[in-house]
């Protein structure tokens, strides 16, 4: 001890023993700790803090170890990590290089969940106006789930049962655990691609918070949202609510009631239809026999008895009705002819040849009809008009 109080160090031989000394005690150790300064960076890895009330150290995970984590860290959750130190000599700092992380217990994760729910309610993600209507009969639903679980045979059984008719596309995903999210979303994205789909079934079976943590995602959250095909969220049993639900179009308790929800009961069907037959006969007999009534009675009335007395009083009637008519003419072409008669005797009076024949001449000079002795002018020329001719005067 002695020694290494007398010996003088550089700082990189301090530091390297430092990093010796950290490395080889610290290989593997677990920290609970709160987060803060949370950053995913665009490579892929996370860099953030991990602090209490009396120190702070910095972590790193990367890109490819952090892929195993269920859920999405931020600030303020308490986690408890899992990694080695780490000493990075050229800043003299250490750090912790994290292998695994999770939260530090049930109740963390149930303060993020609250934390997005409110979050979400206050962007209108949940709002009944934004919820898209689920078909009455669907001929092709796409199921989001795990393509080897309990809950795509149960939602098999259901639609076999109650609408064999019904096409059903299983789209194997990943429900649980680290990447369960993205690969949700993904799926989603890929069903909205697709023209024929009528409704989306996004299912698994029961589990803890943890197991169904990847619908409670806001990615998947924001996706189910941004859906142009409806869909109904089925996870979990009947106690368990996910974000998932809120903003899916509707909610189902199980998976097997959410493909209860998206098809009609065949058995029900053929009872409505049996029963719209019975109605329908009934309605068309009584309208049949309504018809008949009122034909009986048209038989039974006096114009249908002695339809010949209907034809001769119409027919009077129409001949009295021509009659009134060719009056009214012949009234009106009389009136008319008087008046002729009195326009052509009008027009006789103001002949002028008639007038001329009697002896009377005109005088025109310069395009105009003399009437007056001074209105004349002996030095101009003169026309005189004559039944028979006329004469110019020079």
């Amino acid at each position: 001890m002695s020694e290494i109080q007398d010996q003088i160090f550089s700082v990189s031989e301090i530091t390297k023993s430092i990093k010796f000394i950290l490395e080889s005690t610290f290989e593997k150790i677990s920290i609970e700790g709160e987060i803060s300064n949370f950053k995913a960076h665009g490579s892929g890895h996370w860099y953030f803090n991990l602090k209490d009330e009396g120190a702070v150290i910095n972590c790193t995970m990367w890109k490819g170890v952090n892929n195993y984590v269920f859920f999405t860290p931020e600030d303020g959750m308490k986690i408890i990590v899992t990694g080695r130190v780490t000493v990075y000599p050229p800043r003299g700092s250490y750090q912790i290089d994290v292998r695994s992380m999770k939260p530090a217990g049930v109740g963390e994760l149930q303060a993020a969940f609250e934390r997005l729910k409110k979050k979400l309610f206050e962007e209108g993600l949940f709002d009944q106006e934004f919820k898209k209507e689920i078909p009455t009969f669907p001929k092709k639903i796409g199921l989001i789930t795990a393509a080897d679980g309990a809950a795509v045979k149960d939602m098999i059984s259901v639609a076999e049962r109650r609408f064999p008719l019904v096409e059903l596309l299983v789209v194997s995903t990943k429900v649980q655990g680290a990447g369960a999210a993205e690969n949700i979303v993904q799926n989603i994205r890929k069903l909205n691609l697709l023209k024929d789909i009528d409704v989306i079934i996004l299912a698994r079976g029961g589990g803890s918070i943890e197991d169904l943590w990847a619908f409670n995602e806001e990615i998947v959250a924001r996706a189910i949202y941004k859906s142009k095909i409806p869909i109904i969220s089925g996870v979990g049993h009947e106690v368990d609510f996910t974000i998932a639900d809120f903003v899916s179009d509707l909610r189902a308790p199980t998976p097997s009631v959410a493909m209860e929800l998206a098809t009609p009961d065949i058995e029900e069907l053929k009872n409505f239809i049996k029963d719209s037959y019975s109605v329908s006969c009934d309605i068309i007999e009584r309208t049949l026999e309504n018809y008949r009534s009122e034909i009986e009675d048209q038989i039974s009335s006096y114009a249908f008895r002695y339809p010949l007395e209907k034809i001769r009083k119409y027919s009077q009637m129409v001949d009295l009705s021509t009659y009134k008519i060719v009056k009214e003419i012949e009234k009106k072409i009389l009136a008319l002819s008087n008046r002729i008669a009195l326009l052509s005797k009008s027009i006789e009076l103001h002949d002028i040849n008639k007038t001329l024949k009697k002896g009377f001449a005109l005088i025109k000079q310069n395009s105009k009809f003399i009437s007056r002795k001074n209105n004349f002018n002996f030095t101009e020329p003169a026309t005189i008009k004559f039944y028979d001719g006329e004469i110019e005067i020079k």
